[in-house]
């Protein structure tokens, strides 16, 4: 051991250590950072403890801040990744707390967006659609989109505010306005449910088997926004329109919850096919019924223009 000491007293007192010493002490101090936080505990900080917490000083000052020296969130060159450093004085001494950087915020704010949006069959283009990127050079579009826009401006101050029915041909762009919708709603912090409805019914049917139909039946009943997506698209069994979609729309009318549908089918080519059962039945009072509901619950809009998938 005392070999040891001697070799270290040795390093330390030789002049090269000492010059490479004093030019980082020099560097370090001369942090406007540093010369701030050292002014503004100049009462409690003697050169006696700057010495002490030199190396301290000197992982505060290598680190980045506000993102300056990263080139992302994963090439953050920080200590702790996503959180940049600050100077506290804690307990008598010199101490680094961490918080999260520019960076790390913006990542954890997509990141519970995401987490706020919850869909079942739904491509994932559709789910990362905003309205700064929707193309707005079809001038056949923008009632669609304004309506869209109004909606989100209605419901922060009224969460009762109407769903819309977005009705249109092929391709338009329907679904994708749906994900812009809950990508804006996902910004107040509000949750939404986007079901390709299609699928989801012959996800109900299937939920036979493993009894799992009530409890995503109460999902999607309960959902803050709900947007059945591609509705008509279907083959609809008379149990499907009464007992499954008649039961979900009936609970969201009685809690005023707001319900978007994109259907290529109008209002009345809706219940037409609404009107007739997979067996050929022709039961217009029953479409009639869940038509209402559908009608109480949106405002329809038309969406046209070229069809985008080709």
């Amino acid at each position: 051991m005392k070999k040891i000491d001697e070799t270290i007293k040795r390093l330390t007192s030789s002049s090269d250590f000492q010059k490479r010493y004093e030019e980082m002490r020099t560097e370090i101090l001369n942090d406007p950072s540093i010369q701030q936080f050292i002014k503004e505990h100049q009462q409690e900080i003697s050169a006696d403890v700057i010495n002490k917490n030199l190396m301290k000083l000197y992982e505060y000052k290598s680190q980045s801040f506000s993102c300056d020296k990263c080139p992302s969130l994963e090439g953050c060159i920080n200590v702790m990744q996503g959180f940049e450093p600050k100077l506290v004085w804690r307990r008598g001494g010199i101490d680094i707390d961490y918080h999260r950087c520019p960076c790390k915020i913006r990542d954890d704010e997509k990141r519970k967006n995401e987490k706020l949006i919850n869909s079942i069959y739904v491509p994932k283009d559709i789910l990362h659609a905003t309205f700064t990127n929707l193309d707005l050079q079809d001038p056949d579009r923008w009632q669609a989109i304004e309506a869209a826009q109004h909606f989100t401006e209605a419901y922060a101050k009224d969460p009762h505010t109407k769903g819309l029915f977005i009705h249109g041909p092929f391709g338009v762009g329907k679904s994708y306005l749906l994900g812009a919708i809950a990508n804006d709603l996902a910004d107040i912090n509000v949750s939404s449910l986007i079901v390709y409805f299609p699928e989801f019914i012959r996800e109900m049917k299937q939920s036979f088997n493993d009894q799992s139909m009530n409890s995503k039946l109460e999902v999607v009943k309960k959902a803050p926004i709900l947007m059945l997506d591609d509705i008509g698209a279907e083959a609809m069994s008379s149990w499907m329109r009464d007992d499954i979609l008649g039961t979900i729309l009936q609970f969201r009318m009685l809690e005023g919850l707001p319900t978007f549908f994109t259907s290529n089918f109008s209002y009345a080519e809706l219940e037409h096919h609404l009107t007739y059962s997979q067996r050929g039945e022709k039961e217009e009072l029953k479409a009639k019924r869940v038509m209402e509901r559908i009608q109480y619950l949106t405002v329809p809009v038309e969406m046209k223009g070229r069809n985008r998938r080709k």
